[in-house]
């Protein structure tokens, strides 16, 4: 697939606007995965672990955004320290992730219960204890009710993040700790909730699809088509593990400006071998706010491949 590297959308009576100081640029990355010969690489003479490496070549497109987003798609579950199929890495990995750009670990993903609710609690914890901000799991309502739908405003622009996954593997969260699944009831609560925070824009993080194919399955074009008409202005997608393709339509409450669809950015970082899995893709969207309305100015693609044995994300 082919995608060109910088998109202009629909600029809404083009000829009179232009970037104001009421703009914001986020970066979103695919899965950042840990699997058994990454947790070996990472591990040096010292018995610790050492990830400094594995993002240094990404650095300046990550540098480039206002915010940056990654699917943290395994669990800081404590020892032993295992891949697939149930992860739990070390903290320095999460401290990495950080200390390459990254602002804000979505969780909501189909591992975030490999270790159980210990697990969840203590991914939690361990991200809180590092300064990261996260959203899609939860150690109990109350929390939840106070963090979500996660509001961040920068430039002006005022935007409301959601995540959620269609499963966790089997394994049933027990309360009173909480996962964001995939409830159509539940997110047009969470959607009213976020227009009642006054949020200029609306991006929905779905975890979601058919592991390894290449093109969307009906249950995301469905999903695509419920989140629009319910408010969502954008979607950016993950789980299949390879990149899926980039698309953007008319706004469905017949503003003059465009949706943008990432049905799946691929995998940021992984030890996977199956095709295309050692392929991702992140994407920047920059948004811009006039009088009256908050749109998508334009969209950058940025493709990326990790580099093995040294797991190193690298431009493409």
């Amino acid at each position: 697939m082919v995608w060109p590297v910088r998109i202009s959308a629909l600029l809404l009576a083009c000829s009179t606007l232009s970037l104001s100081a009421q703009n914001v640029a986020l970066y979103f990355a695919g899965d950042i995965m840990q699997h058994k010969a990454q947790l070996e690489e990472a591990w040096t003479d010292a018995g610790t672990y050492d990830y400094s490496g594995c993002f240094t070549q990404v650095i300046p497109e990550i540098e480039a955004a206002d915010i940056a987003v990654c699917n943290f798609e395994t669990t800081l579950g404590g020892t032993p320290f295992t891949g697939y199929p149930q992860f739990s890495s070390p903290v320095e990995l999460a401290a990495a992730v950080r200390d390459a750009g990254f602002d804000i670990f979505l969780t909501a993903n189909n591992h975030c219960l490999d270790r159980r609710n210990r697990g969840l609690i203590s991914t939690l914890d361990r991200l809180d204890s590092l300064g990261i901000a996260h959203l899609g799991t939860y150690r109990n309502q109350a929390e939840r009710d106070s963090l979500y739908p996660y509001i961040v405003e920068h430039g002006g622009v005022r935007i409301a993040l959601l995540n959620y996954t269609y499963d966790t593997n089997g394994i049933p969260v027990d309360p009173p700790c909480i996962v964001n699944y995939i409830d159509t009831t539940v997110i047009k609560e969470d959607l009213q909730k976020a227009r009642a925070l006054k949020a200029d824009c609306i991006i929905a993080c779905m975890h979601w699809g058919t592991e390894y194919r290449l093109e969307p399955d009906n249950s995301q074009k469905r999903l695509e088509d419920w989140l629009y008409r319910h408010g969502v202005d954008h979607i950016i997608g993950g789980h299949p593990h390879v990149v899926q393709p980039v698309r953007t339509l008319p706004d469905y409450r017949y503003r003059p400006i465009r949706h943008l669809t990432v049905w799946s950015l691929g995998n940021y970082i992984s030890n996977m071998s199956a095709p295309n899995t050692y392929q991702g893709l992140a994407v920047t969207l920059h948004l811009v706010k006039n009088d009256w309305y908050t749109f998508l100015f334009d969209y950058s693609l940025h493709p990326n491949t990790t580099v093995r044995p040294q797991f190193q994300v690298v431009p493409r």
